[in-house]
């Protein structure tokens, strides 16, 4: 599968999604009107017919919104690869003017001196201590 075609995938999972909700919705509805049709009394009747038809109108904005998300997501990804793609071209053609410059050095060198040594003086190189075997051979 290309990368291109993953928008079209989105899109049938929300339309496979969308049929199984507005058909579990109708199958709600007919439950909820057949319910209402054996109901004694006026009351409980068209409290059966008003959840019904509220079942619907939910199920429907619920459909849309699920759409909505679908087509945003599928679209996004589409301008995403779409430009990824262009990018992808355009790189190319930006390697030929670049030149590497050699490194400048630094016009600070106070910034080359380590945090440790005061500023103003020369750092100091330390000697190792003289060893003690040296110093009896001298002596003899």
């Amino acid at each position: 599968m290309a990368g291109s075609d993953l928008d079209v995938v989105i899109r049938s999972i929300a339309k496979k999604q969308i049929k199984t909700l507005t058909d579990a919705a109708k199958k709600r509805y007919g439950r909820l009107m057949g319910m209402a049709a054996k109901a004694k009394d006026k009351d409980t009747k068209d409290h059966y017919k008003h959840v019904a038809k509220n079942t619907l109108l939910l199920a429907g904005a619920a459909a849309r919104r699920l759409l909505i998300t679908a087509e945003n997501a599928a679209d996004s990804y589409a301008r995403s690869i779409k430009r990824a793609e262009e990018e992808k071209v355009a790189k190319p053609r930006q390697k030929e003017p670049a030149k590497k410059q050699p490194a400048k050095e630094p016009a600070n060198p106070a910034k080359e001196r380590p945090s440790n040594e005061p500023v103003g003086k020369e750092p100091t190189k330390k000697q190792p201590p003289a060893k003690k075997e040296a110093a009896s051979k001298q002596k003899s």
